[in-house]
Formats: C-alpha cells, structure tokens, sequence
C-alpha cells in the first residue's frame, strides 16, 4: 500500500480484517456483526495505542511519504483565485517553489511554498523539491510585491533541504538563501510560516522567517537530516532513527524548545488520510494568526518578528555552565 509504515502494520492489517468480514456478510448468509463490533473496539484502542505514542523516527517517515499532501494540494482547499508568478526575472523559472497571488477569505493574500513531485515525472520536473537559487530568487521577489502592495504572505515548508549541486553554487546557493533572510526580516506585511513536511536546513529556513511559524504534528524540521548527523555523529547513516531521537526535529519538541509557536494537529495516520481535514485544521490557525497580526502597524510587525526570534532558546553565563561562581 502507498504509504504503509512498518509501526502502522498491525493497524493496516485490523482494518483489512474488518473491511474483509464485513465484504463477507454481503455474500453470505452469515451474521458476523458481533465479531465485527468487537474487532471494530480493539482497533480503536490499538490505533490509540499507536499514534498517541508515535516515535521521532516515525513521524520522519511519514513527513516524507510520497502521498502525504503539498503546497498545491492545499491551495485549493484554503484559497481562492489562486493566480501563479513565475520566474526571478533573472535566470529561470524554478518548480521546486511554486508562488503566486489568491485571496484568503477575501483577503489579497501572496503564497509561496517548496513543491516536491508526486512520481518521478513530477520529482524531476520539481527538482525533489530542493530549490536553486533561483526558487529562492522568485520567492523574494513575490515577497516584495507583496511588501509594495500590502499584501500579507503565507509560506508552506517542505523540503529536505537547498539543492546542493555545482550549478547552484555557481548561480550563488548560499547568497539567495541569505539575502531572504534578511530581506524577510525587515518585511512590513505579516508573514505566517507553516512547516507541513519536512523542514531542512537553510533551505527550509529561507521561507521561515515569519511572524508566526506553526508545523503539521507529523512534519519535521532541523538543520540536518538523520541520516546525515548519523554519518557525521557516528560515521553510519544506518543510525538515523537514533539521531531523530535525539535531535529534537519533531513538531512536540520544538513546541518546548519555543522554536515554533504551535502545533497543526492531524488526523490520525496523518495528513495524507483526509487533506479536507487537515486543510480545515489549518484554516483555523491561518485565521487567528492574520486577525492578531493585521492589527499590528508596520513598526510592530518588525518589531514582533524581531522578537520572535531574539527570544528563541535559554541563554546562561559561561560560568553557569562550567561551575565557576
């Protein structure tokens, strides 16, 4: 099945029982509907049991399932007369990152968001979903249009990470990263982040500077993935379920460290279950984060954008640290 994880199976395999009776009480003259009733209980405690205690590694798998939704399956579901921008006006038009203008409950709004493939085709033609300098390029630039028009920006995070190849360091990778963060910064519109798969590196970050920053439950972000600190920490990626233990890449650790501000619930088995839902999950949060911000005057938005940041993490004094008084 697509999208099958090795810690859902025992549930994958109840479901497919019940739904097997049941196909077999239409075609035979057989009451099974205690049977039935009974099994239908221990898989709602057994579904329970499992996606209440869903480990860091698990929740990497099923932020990268190739079904679970991205940027252009919710633009549907939360906007209207959504209208794409293409290009940087300098090199090419980048699919890793699709951008462009709708309206959010009859608000102008500009959203951005990385964009991976569904099957190879796709994947190729969007680059995995790991920009060039380019992507980033057409971002800051619908950025800025939105600045001039006062416009607030919505971004969706999702990608393992910047493409790292030759060509994109030669167009200036690490520049275009850099100039979003600091040109998003010092934006004057609000700009609400959502993290809905993985999360990777700077080339997650370059789409995360915003006022508000949330994460789907099941959605991952860190500055490394696993298996890359495993080969680094322990020069074995084979190890990678033992880093995103304790790397604290997952939507609840995050939430306690004050790197994001909530957390999107999902559906259980996640988001790729019902994108109806989750898009209405999301709904509710994009709603009470503009109605806050767009009461904010454009000094406060900087200032509240600013902050957010700056309070990030605990600070100490050296000596705190290494038992000197």
């Amino acid at each position: 099945m697509v999208g099958e994880l090795e810690f859902e199976r025992p549930v994958i395999e109840l479901r497919k029982k019940i739904t097997d009776l049941k196909e077999f009480t239409k075609t035979a003259d057989v009451d099974l509907s205690s049977e039935i009733s009974k099994l239908e209980k221990r898989l709602e405690k057994l579904e329970q049991s499992i996606y209440e205690n869903i480990k860091p590694w698990d929740r990497v798998q099923i932020a990268r399932l190739p079904n679970r939704p991205t940027t252009m399956d919710y633009i549907p579901y939360l906007f209207e007369n959504f209208f794409e921008c293409h290009g940087d006006r300098t090199f090419a038009d980048d699919g890793a990152i699709v951008g462009g203008i709708a309206k959010y409950r009859g608000l102008p709004v500009t959203v951005i968001g990385h964009q991976r493939g569904k099957d190879t085709k796709e994947n190729i033609r969007r680059n995995f979903g790991m920009p060039h300098p380019e992507g980033y390029r057409k971002a800051l630039r619908l950025m800025n249009q939105a600045n001039k028009f006062n416009r607030p920006i919505i971004c969706f995070i999702d990608t393992k990470g910047a493409y790292p190849g030759k060509a994109a360091e030669e167009r200036g990778q690490s520049e275009a990263i850099a100039r979003n963060l600091f040109e998003m910064a010092g934006l004057k519109v609000p700009v609400v982040c959502i993290v809905i798969g993985e999360g990777g590196s700077g080339g997650a970050l370059a789409l995360g500077v915003g006022n508000r920053i949330y994460m789907l439950e099941n959605s991952t972000y860190s500055v490394i993935s696993p298996e890359g600190a495993a080969a680094i920490l322990w020069k074995d990626a084979s190890l990678a379920r033992n880093a995103a233990e304790t790397m604290k890449i997952t939507a609840p650790d995050l939430k306690e460290l004050g790197i994001i501000d909530d957390i999107i619930p999902e559906i259980k088995g996640g988001a790729q279950r019902d994108i109806i839902k989750q898009a209405e999950e999301i709904d509710m949060v994009l709603k009470t984060s503009l109605q806050q911000l767009l009461k904010l005057s454009e000094e406060e938005l900087i200032a509240d954008r600013y902050n957010r940041f700056r309070t990030i993490g605990e600070f100490g004094r050296v000596n705190d640290y290494i038992g000197v008084n």
